[in-house]
């Protein structure tokens, strides 16, 4: 099999498919400022490219998301002067366009990982990890030690239906390289930087990870533009977009917008989100064109 480094290299010299780029908000809050600006960004790449521009609505996290930020997310997009030809309230050709109706894309994803003998059972609990690595890195996600991993060629027991162990992908020791379209060239050593990662958890709920390589994959993306916080989950997709058989997309990762005491923006900031900006007399020109000024 190719490395990940040399397919990407031929993804980037061949032949570019028509631009498809997608929005990918989660409903479990209102969308602020620094959405508004990642989405920005993303449909001003797919307008410039004469793209088609998709959106998709995260909603796998039935703990935490509400149906009633699923319309509201659609509406401050609305709001804001975004469109686009595919989504859960336009449909289109890759539909569902709603994650929590996509489990079959991600339970046969799953299978051919499994069959491949690329995943296996985990039962160490986040606190055993943090406690066998010392801390969490920077972002929060503690490197899986590999004396947690079973030996490779431990038979592996069946997925089960439903799933009631977490199952995490094997990553090779390997350093990967991608190119981003903001910050250009980006590294990391797999077993380092990142380690065996979630692909299913034991709730019997697919991972971040493996549901958005598999949609960006079934859905064509052929440029994901989101969080700058979102780098090192790259390099995990990469990995699981080469095990599954998929080409990869470009990637262009924007800056996060902070406030005034330098912290990240997040759905607490109620102050900054869309709908109070809107209350507040704030115009999606002026809040647009604060974005082009960047």
């Amino acid at each position: 099999m190719a490395s990940l480094n040399s397919q990407l290299s031929a993804l980037n010299s061949g032949p570019s498919a028509p631009y498809r780029g997608r929005l990918a908000p989660s409903p479990t809050g209102l969308l602020h400022l620094g959405h508004a600006r990642t989405f920005w960004f993303a449909a001003e790449r797919a307008r410039a490219a004469g793209g088609t521009l998709v959106l998709r609505n995260d909603d796998l996290d039935s703990t935490r998301y509400r149906m009633d930020f699923v319309a509201a997310m659609i509406e401050d997009l609305h709001w804001l002067g975004f469109d686009w030809s595919e989504g859960p309230d336009v449909d289109g050709p890759h539909a569902p366009y709603n994650q929590s109706e996509r489990r079959a894309h991600y339970r046969a994803a799953l299978e051919q990982l499994h069959a491949a003998g690329l995943i296996f059972p985990c039962t160490h609990s986040r606190r055993d990890v943090i406690e066998a690595v010392g801390a969490p890195h920077a972002d929060d996600e503690p490197v899986y030690p590999k004396t947690f991993r079973p030996p490779a060629d431990t038979p592996l027991p069946p997925l089960g239906d439903p799933i009631t162990v977490n199952w995490r992908f094997r990553v090779p020791d390997e350093e990967l390289v991608f190119h981003d379209g903001r910050f250009g060239e980006q590294r990391a050593i797999a077993g380092r930087d990142f380690g065996d990662f979630l692909v299913w958890r034991k709730d019997d709920v697919p991972s971040y990870q493996l549901s958005c390589a598999v949609d960006d994959a079934t859905m064509q993306i052929t440029e994901v533009v989101r969080g700058a916080d979102l780098i090192k989950s790259t390099f995990r997709q990469l990995l699981l977009l080469r095990a599954l058989g998929h080409a990869a997309p470009r990637y262009f990762h924007c800056p996060l917008m902070t406030d005034d005491r330098g912290e990240r923006l997040a759905k607490r900031h109620d102050a900054l989100s869309l709908r109070a900006l809107r209350e507040r007399g704030a115009s999606p020109r002026e809040i647009c064109e604060q974005f082009s000024r960047e």
